[in-house]
Order: structure tokens, then sequence, then C-alpha cells
């Protein structure tokens, strides 16, 4: 699953810092996501991970710093205009409408897509109709080819999801805008490990059937973190400790003790 190291640079931050009042919760951070690579984010809680997320899909503006993807910034623009440029993402806590169908919240995931508005349903309903059609359409093959569990439940309401069928879910309808960019905060959050099993061999099947979809992965399972991205992330209080191979940065010791503090890195080097 290596990405091409001279694959073109489709995302990046630049010095990006985010201040809450007196609070840095980001200080200077850089990155850069290639096309097809998937790059994992690591650290401790309250490291900054979410807050870099929120900061590329809009929900925050920086303090200071940029957002570019493929070359255009985009830190100041409305989610949703970054959403329909192509970055999509999940949330660590379930955004789902539970008492709507499976297949529905994949349909309203392609909204971007859709330009039917309420004169078009009132004066061209046939219109606004054929539209609706096309959109469960695709959002029923997308389903299947995400997971075929999924799909054999598209109508079913998402509340009654089992935990990792809501985290697939999520990954369905964020995969449903079309994205360039996929964002996942702690996808396998909740589950066991034969369910993050399950979920690693999710991605692996969407990359294989997107290849140029380049991912950012907020992770605390090692398992999943060491065995999918391409490269990882470390942040620790806002700050940048590390960028690189996994089998490289976990033997860092500064990133040893961000995760198990000082002395137990001690004994944990070699």
């Amino acid at each position: 699953m290596r990405a091409a190291v001279d694959a073109p640079v489709i995302l990046e931050g630049r010095g990006l810092t985010m201040r809450f009042g007196g609070l840095v919760a980001m200080a200077e951070v850089d990155f850069t996501l290639r096309k097809g690579e998937i790059l994992g984010i690591i650290g401790p809680n309250g490291a900054g991970k979410s807050t870099l997320l929120n900061i590329v899909t809009g929900l925050y503006r920086p303090s200071s710093g940029e957002v570019r993807l493929e070359g255009e910034r985009i830190n100041g623009l409305p989610a949703h205009r970054i959403v329909a440029k192509g970055i999509a993402r999940t949330f660590q806590s379930s955004r789902l409408f539970g008492d709507l169908s499976v297949l529905d919240n994949v349909v309203i995931g392609r909204h971007v897509h859709m330009r039917c508005g309420l004169l078009d349903a009132i004066l061209r309903r046939g219109r606004a109709e054929a539209e609706l059609r096309e959109a469960a359409r695709r959002a029923a093959e997308l389903l299947e080819a995400v997971s075929r569990t999924l799909y054999a439940q598209r109508h079913r309401p998402a509340a009654e999801l089992p935990q990792a069928d809501r985290r697939r879910l999520e990954i369905a309808r964020a995969l449903a805008s079309e994205p360039k960019v996929l964002l996942l905060d702690e996808p396998s959050s909740g589950m066991d490990d034969a369910d993050t099993d399950a979920l690693m061999a999710d991605i692996r099947a969407i990359r294989a059937a997107r290849p140029e979809l380049a991912l950012m992965i907020i992770e605390h399972d090692m398992r999943l973190v060491a065995s999918l991205p391409n490269r990882v992330l470390v942040l620790d209080y806002g700050q940048k400790l590390a960028d690189g191979l996994y089998e490289e940065v976990r033997l860092i010791p500064r990133v040893q003790e961000a995760y198990l503090g000082r002395k137990a890195a001690q004994h944990a080097r070699p």
C-alpha cells in the first residue's frame, strides 16, 4: 500500500496555529499529504489531532498559517465549500441520522452533487424525482462496494446498526461526496479486534477501488497505525514531534515519552 514517493502533493498545511483565548491548541504545524497516500495522525489525548482535522475541514479558522488543496488556499472557506472542493470526513462521535435508513444516509452524503432545490421539487417535480432516483442508485452501488453487510441492511434505520456497521456507514456517507481527500477521526473507536480487522480490510478495499484517494486517519489502535498508513505524523501538546514511517517514528525517544511518560519510555528503549 505504499504510495509513490513522487506522487503530487494534494493537501498541505503550513505553519498552522490555533489559539483559543490564551490557550495554544496548535503551534506552527506543517504537514503534507500526497495523492494515494495514507497519513496516520497519532498522539496522546489533547495533542491537537482533532483540532488539525477541524482546521482542514473549515470548522475552525486557524489563528495563523494556511491549508492548501491542490495548491489552492482553502482555510477561511465555509465547511460546505470545502466538501464541494473534495475533502470529506467522519467524526469521532456519530453524526448519522438515526431515524433514516442506511441508504438515505448515504444519499444525503451526495448532496454536493445534487442540483435540484426547493423550486425544482415544486415546479419541476419529475426532474427532482429523477435526480433523487439516480442518487439512490449511486448510493446503493457505493454501499455494496464498501460493505456487502451494509448493503444487505440498506433499508434498516441507521440507529439500529451495531457500532462497527455505524462506523462503516459514516465512511460510506463521506465517500458519497466523491472526495479527493478522506479524513477519518478515530474510525476504530468502540470496536473489538475482529471489527478493527474488518475495518482495515474495508479501507484496503476502498483504496484498491480508488487508488488516488488520499486519507488522513486519527487513530489510537496501534495495530491499525502499524499496518495501514504510509507515514505517521505525531502530535503532542499541539506541536509536531515527528513525521515518518511508523517503524522509525515509534523508536524516537520524544515520541515514547509522549505516550509512556519519561521514566517508562527510558525502560522501553532498546
